[in-house]
């Protein structure tokens, strides 16, 4: 009877710390989508970077991990920068902001989706390295590509779903 006790606290434990990650992850994602309506090039990838290093600081907090700012950003970096038409996309959708009117709109309109799915992508990936076991110290990006791929794609529709006027 005890044992069963244990199990189901464990279990209701892992649920919780599940359902926070998940909540932290599409809140920061929200912020993303909303750091892409900066009007200023770079600034706005500067800000986004900022908000995935906050993500994952929050995320290792929720999962008892040891968070280092300058790890974190070579994580990120070496995770998003490993796919480089996300990366380039991002870049151009930042620089296209400098073309007044039709620019400034398609650059927001794109770094707001390709940066909420990012930092969707990104803190799935964290989560599943944490609930794993995993620090920053033990990530490894090369390992994690293809899911960070799969939950890129997952991302857009989630950033979709997030925009403004739609019901998520």
């Amino acid at each position: 009877m005890t044992e069963a006790v244990t199990i189901t606290t464990t279990s209701i434990d892992y649920t919780t710390r599940t359902q926070k990650a998940s909540v932290i992850v599409r809140n920061y994602s929200l912020a993303a989508l909303a750091v892409g309506l900066i009007p200023f090039p770079w600034i706005d990838l500067a800000a986004l970077t900022a908000v995935q290093l906050k993500m994952l600081h929050s995320l290792a907090n929720q999962y008892n991990t040891p968070f280092s700012k300058d790890i974190g950003k070579a994580a990120i970096t070496a995770l998003v920068g490993g796919v480089l038409p996300v990366e380039g996309a991002a870049s151009l959708a930042s620089l296209v902001k400098i073309v007044p009117g039709v620019g400034q709109v398609a650059g927001a309109v794109s770094l707001s989706i390709l940066g909420a799915a990012a930092t969707y992508a990104v803190g799935k990936v964290f989560m599943q390295h944490f609930e794993s076991g995993g620090t920053f110290l033990t990530f490894d990006p090369e390992k994690v590509r293809k899911y960070f791929e799969e939950e890129f794609e997952k991302g857009k529709q989630v950033a979709a779903e997030l925009k403004p006027g739609t019901s998520a």
